[in-house]
């Protein structure tokens, strides 16, 4: 596929399109091709996207604590947040990676994804300016980072479940994806939670995490 699809999903046209390729360029196939590979810029992409991040929610997110915005930026910045965010842009239609590692491997990896995205960032960012790479970084990670911190609390239901459960002594407790409904870019899940194999609670969310958390909220105000 022409790399003008990409340019056209991000929302950024190349002037330097060599960038754009060195940014999508796996080492398996710079290894086998002599060429050089997105390592440098996902070096670069890493910084400048912690940098650009942390300054949204300082900005954005004023009565988050700082504890609360190093626990939402590790939840935007993850392996899994960015994976995401190269599939909504069809990154691996547009990858370039080595006979070794297509033989291996029928899909690109989530890592691969992953680190092709800060790649691009500091690929935009050469190109241009910061203030292009922040736009991208913005577009993208806005949504999760508005979800993360309406659910930054929220790591503590299971744990407070837990406790709750295991005053007496050691419980079983299990959580369980009952429900997947709608289409892969607008899941609701719902999770049920379990105390040695009794139902307690379920709960839905746009994500598996969101709902394990809700059906650990109402198990809590059940039992309370």
């Amino acid at each position: 596929m022409k790399l003008e699809q990409l340019e056209k999903s991000i929302g950024y046209t190349f002037q330097n399109k060599e960038l754009l390729k060195k940014a999508l360029t796996h080492t398996s196939y710079a290894f086998e091709n002599h060429v050089e590979s997105n390592e440098k810029l996902e070096f670069l992409g890493d910084s400048i996207l912690e940098f650009i991040s942390s300054k949204y929610l300082y900005k954005h997110f004023p009565k988050l604590t700082e504890g609360e915005m190093t626990k939402v930026r590790a939840d935007i910045v993850c392996e899994k947040s960015l994976y995401e965010i190269a599939k909504k842009h069809n990154f691996s239609d547009f990858l370039y990676l080595g006979k070794s590692e297509t033989a291996s491997h029928k899909e690109a990896r989530p890592a691969i994804m992953a680190d092709s995205v800060e790649a691009l960032i500091a690929a935009i960012y050469f190109d241009s300016n910061l203030e292009e790479a922040e736009k991208f970084i913005v577009e993208n990670l806005k949504e999760s980072a508005q979800i993360a911190s309406n659910h930054v609390g929220e790591k503590d239901y299971k744990t407070v479940l837990q406790e709750i459960l295991q005053k007496e002594g050691e419980v079983k407790i299990e959580y369980t994806i009952i429900k997947e409904e709608g289409p892969d870019h607008d899941k609701l899940f719902t999770a049920e939670v379990k105390c040695n194999d009794n139902a307690l609670a379920t709960g839905k969310g746009k994500t598996k995490k969101e709902a394990q958390m809700e059906a650990a909220s109402k198990a809590i105000k059940k039992l309370k």
